[in-house]
């Protein structure tokens, strides 16, 4: 049974990064893919440069508005003609640094985004997947999700909840036929690490591999996939050690200060403003 192949797949936050890679993941496999994004202008172009991998649709989306989420999903369903098969959540933000500094909205918006979007999709597409005893739900989470680091307050918070909420609703729909998958990428090469520095916690992977990694996950379900797989060894252990032991390999392998003091916040710049005020649609246009 191909379980990607003619399938109907959403992917939050598709026009960058892990979600634009997983888009053309699925399309080479033959999948029908429908990808969402808050900035129509990245949307528009991602769209036009995956037409030609496959049968691809786009349509702008704000995860952190609910309505807004359902609209989408109503429009992507009328776009095939079908139901929803897979539903991958992947839009996210990555605010770093002290924790102190971190404005309330900007806070609140990576909450909203990070955490708040994912339980928005799970909820508004797990009935029609229960109805029809099938369907799919991937949720992009962290190695942050399981290991937090200084500088990572917001983040860690918000992956550790997507962790948490993905293993629960996995066994909690596994009786309807209904697969919950969470994935945990480590630092990827995407826009969220801009202005930081490699390290031994912190070397990038491509997104390509991410986007491997969930495929695989559609073809052979299992609740919890890291990046690389000997990845899923790292958290349980490091959450084994004592306080003086978590900090010691902290700052052996450069975490305790890889998103504090060596950020370069010229380069990040960018970036940080777009991750504070992450809600809403974007459109050039207007």
């Amino acid at each position: 049974m191909d379980r990607v192949r003619g399938n109907t797949v959403v992917v939050t936050g598709g026009a960058r990064g892990i979600g634009f890679a997983t888009a053309k993941a699925l399309l080479i496999r033959g999948a029908l893919v429908v990808i969402g994004d808050r900035d129509a202008g990245a949307l528009e172009t991602a769209v036009a440069e995956l037409r030609g991998a496959g049968a691809v649709l786009g349509y702008p989306l704000d995860v952190s508005d609910r309505d807004c989420f359902a609209q989408f999903l109503d429009m992507a369903r009328a776009g095939v003609g079908g139901g929803i098969d897979v539903l991958i959540n992947n839009a996210g933000v990555m605010p770093v640094g002290s924790f102190t500094a971190q404005p309330p909205h900007a806070i609140r918006s990576a909450l909203e985004v990070n955490l708040y979007g994912v339980l928005n999709g799970c909820q508004l597409v797990l009935p029609e997947m229960v109805a029809r005893r099938r369907g799919h739900i991937v949720n992009i989470a962290s190695m942050a999700g399981v290991m937090a680091i200084p500088g990572q307050v917001v983040y860690a918070a918000s992956k550790f909840g997507v962790v948490g909420l993905s293993v629960a609703m996995a066994d909690e729909f596994a009786s309807h036929g209904v697969h919950v998958t969470v994935v945990l990428p480590p630092f990827t090469q995407t826009d969220l690490i801009a202005g930081t520095k490699a390290s031994g916690v912190g070397r990038p992977v491509r997104p390509d591999r991410v986007a491997a990694a969930i495929v695989g996950a559609l073809d052979k379900p299992r609740t919890q996939v890291s990046v690389p797989r000997a990845a899923r060894f790292v958290g349980p252990a490091v959450s084994m050690l004592g306080t003086r032991g978590r900090r010691w390999l902290n700052k052996r392998v450069g975490a305790d200060t890889l998103f504090l003091d060596d950020i370069d916040h010229a380069a990040r710049e960018f970036y940080e403003r777009r991750a504070r005020s992450a809600l809403g649609v974007v459109d050039p246009r207007d």
